[in-house]
């Protein structure tokens, strides 16, 4: 049994946290897929595809950082994914006149959470070491 110490950890909250933003991200991929359509740049083809792919990813990779045993793949392929969805966040921010119901300063911040979001998934999602160092 984990003691409420080990629940409310660092780690564990980084995990949750995770969890709740893939989870409910991957969701409205389905529930709302217009909205991830109208950000994806335009060289970029088969856009509801590809929301529905990245979806279904955000879903098994939220699920997957919560079984020990698939962690840290999990937790690799979460990283993978926000690199390959960055290009629709580049997009809005450098062309911000095709959203102007989002406010410029909340794009650029939001590339900022990005990178911030990329380093929780790392950091809580890693596999502690169980090698002792070398003396």
């Amino acid at each position: 049994m984990l003691s409420v110490k080990e629940i409310f950890s660092l780690k564990n909250i980084g995990l949750a946290i995770v969890f709740l933003f893939f989870m409910l991200g991957g969701i409205t991929h389905f529930t709302d897929p217009n909205f991830y359509v109208s950000i994806m740049p335009p060289y970029v083809g088969y856009h509801l595809t590809i929301v529905y792919i990245s979806g279904v990813l955000e879903i098994l990779g939220a699920i997957g950082i919560l079984i020990p045993a698939l962690r840290q793949m999990s937790g690799n392929g979460l990283v993978l994914l926000v690199v390959c969805v960055s290009p629709a966040n580049i997009h809005m921010w450098m062309h911000p006149e095709l959203f102007p119901d989002v406010p410029e300063a909340f794009l650029t911040v939001r590339l900022v959470v990005q990178v911030l979001l990329l380093m929780l998934i790392w950091w809580c999602t890693r596999t502690p070491s169980t090698a002792k160092p070398a003396v």
